[in-house]
């Protein structure tokens, strides 16, 4: 079992590490989930069917840990929206050294993305983080999420849709 583990470790932690991160926008709390669920790939990896990837199915591990602890954070899908809404609350997340993820929204345009990809939903911003940012491809997001494929590619254009409007508002001099 450590083999196995040492190789999920090897091949998947930074991503794993960043799709949390994206969602819950605290090192601390990030740390906390990655080590939940690699807690729970211990205890379930003799009942990994290998139906899916490893990969696929560890994400998938992933997002119902980070929506467990918002299900027990907050019980209402606004009260989940607010969690995400830091802008407001001016909070940051202090650290001497550049993580991988602090290093990839250093980018002016990554930066407005990431501030308005918070108004999306938590279906859409999972969509989108799982597509673009870790290059899942629709069938793998589709199994992660638990989502159909057709429900992906709409709410993945909603997501889109969502995040255009927000940066053409930006680009004409007013946030909507």
């Amino acid at each position: 079992m450590k083999a196995v583990f040492d190789k999920l470790y090897d091949s998947y932690h930074k991503d794993l590490f960043q799709f949390i991160f994206y969602m819950v926008k605290d090192k601390p709390l990030t740390e906390d989930l990655v080590q939940e669920v690699y807690i729970r790939v211990l205890n379930s990896y003799a009942s990994f069917k290998g139906e899916s990837s490893e990969k696929t199915w560890l994400f998938s591990i992933a997002k119902h840990v980070t929506y467990d602890h918002f299900r027990k954070k907050k019980r209402k899908a606004q009260r989940i929206l607010d969690f995400f809404d830091w802008s407001e609350r001016g909070e940051t997340i202090p650290d001497q050294n550049a993580l991988p993820e602090e290093i990839a929204i250093q980018s002016d345009e990554m930066q407005r993305i990431y501030k308005y990809l918070d108004k999306c939903t938590v279906d859409q911003k999972s969509v989108l983080l799982l597509r673009f940012i870790q290059s899942f491809s629709i069938q793998e997001t589709a199994e992660v999420l638990n989502f159909s494929i057709s429900k992906v590619k709409t709410v993945q254009h909603r997501g889109l849709k969502t995040l255009r409007k927000y940066l053409e508002s930006e680009e004409k001099g007013g946030e909507i």
